[in-house]
């Protein structure tokens, strides 16, 4: 009886020792080496570098199938994420061997590896890379802003437009900060740095600086004469000031009274000097004599019977030591000592007429028997009578008090006058 044996067999047989497209196979079938599909060969599938298979062992089923796939597939990476702000270009997509190049949009600048390589391993060969912003805003400060001051002032008015930044990358940014004065307000003399600062959303900061100049035309400067006073507005010298010039009480203005600083830078006017005071005594009048110490000096008038009565010589002795505060208070002693025709008159060395000094007398209801004294003011106002001696001190006081004393003591305070030597 003859046997015959049937054989199942899968399709598509394995050639053993002959590769795959992308790989190799090696078999091992129960029926021998020339059947290599028949039921129950087992194959194993080994694929390149940067290929892989779903099972590296296939086997022929009894459904003439083989258990799976035996082909060689080509790796592949994961995805890679798009970065914000930026992109990549691959080769390849993710497959093995596929180079992949980053790149940012205007404004950014790459953080990590350009370019990054798919393995065989399924990794890539660097992390994904991102855009970030560093560029700076870009602000452009407005130029020097020179400017001169208007006349009688020290400041100057300043404006110019504020600044705008421009960002290279998303355009956002914050207000615009200015450090200093703003446009628009009053700068002193001198120069001013400013600047201007700017961020942008990533916290990058854009920065300009400017200055501001402002200058005052001046004058030489003047100085008060000897024995007066001077007092200017603004600064004293520059264009536009005015100084105002008075003199101590015993001495006279000569030149201008007041004087501006000109935009020449030249002073208006002429040269100021305080020259002392000359007393007339060869007036008719004593209306006359008076008017020449109308708002300069203080007069203490002293009227005596005669040269030897106690209460006069008292006086006299007690004043003479006090000379320097009579002159810081601008007091001018006049004496009136004897009965007409034989009276006399004296102002410090000037002897007045026997007829001046008996109108005087009369002028001011002052009796030629007895001690009397009159204090006046720069107006010629009748301030203070006294029928005893009193002490300089007691006169000082009273004076002391008087409104235009107060103004006097400043600007004495100012000149350093005072009678502590």
């Amino acid at each position: 009886m003859e046997t015959f044996f049937c054989f199942l067999t899968c399709f598509s047989p394995i050639l053993s020792g002959r590769s795959v497209k992308n790989g190799d196979v090696s078999c091992r079938t129960p029926r021998g080496e020339q059947l290599m599909n028949v039921m129950g060969t087992r194959c194993k599938i080994r694929c390149k570098r940067g290929y892989e298979t779903q099972n590296p062992e296939v086997v022929c089923m009894a459904t003439k199938h083989w258990s799976s796939s035996y082909s060689c597939h080509e790796v592949r990476c994961r995805r890679l994420n798009m970065p914000v702000n930026g992109g990549f270009k691959c080769s390849d997509g993710s497959y093995f061997n596929s180079r992949c190049e980053f790149f940012c949009s205007p404004g950014y600048y790459l953080k990590g590896q350009k370019t990054t390589t798919c393995q065989h391993t399924k990794l890539w060969t660097a992390e994904e890379s991102t855009c970030i912003d560093v560029d700076a805003p870009v602000i452009k400060c407005p130029t020097l802003k020179d400017k001169w001051a208007e006349p009688g002032k020290l400041t100057a008015r300043v404006t110019w437009d504020t600044p705008e930044g421009v960002d290279g990358a998303d355009g956002v940014l914050t207000d615009v900060i200015l450090k200093g004065k703003p446009s628009k307000t009053d700068f002193p003399e001198g120069l001013h740095k400013m600047s201007y600062s700017v961020f942008d959303r990533a916290n990058n900061k854009g920065m300009c600086r400017f200055t501001v100049r402002v200058r005052v035309r001046r004058c030489s400067p003047l100085f008060p004469s000897d024995n007066g006073y001077m007092k200017c507005d603004g600064d004293g010298d520059n264009y536009g000031a005015t100084c105002h010039f008075t003199c101590t009480g015993g001495y006279e203005l000569t030149g201008s009274a007041a004087r501006v600083c000109q935009y020449g830078l030249i002073w208006s006017g002429t040269d100021t000097n305080c020259a002392p005071m000359n007393i007339n005594v060869g007036v008719r009048s004593a209306a006359a004599l008076l008017d020449q110490f109308y708002e300069k000096r203080r007069l203490l008038v002293v009227s005596a019977p005669t040269a030897s009565n106690h209460y006069y010589r008292f006086q006299m002795t007690n004043l003479q030591p006090a000379q320097c505060g009579l002159d810081l208070r601008h007091v001018t002693v006049v004496e009136l000592v004897g009965n007409y025709p034989a009276q006399i008159g004296r102002i410090r060395h000037r002897i007045l007429s026997p007829g001046l000094a008996l109108q005087l007398r009369l002028l001011l209801q002052l009796s030629q028997r007895t001690f009397s004294m009159v204090l006046l003011d720069k107006q010629g106002l009748d301030k203070m009578r006294y029928t005893f001696p009193i002490t300089a001190a007691e006169i000082f006081t009273t004076i002391d008090t008087f409104p235009l004393r107060k103004e006097e003591e400043l600007l004495q305070q100012e000149a350093g006058q005072n009678c502590q030597a």
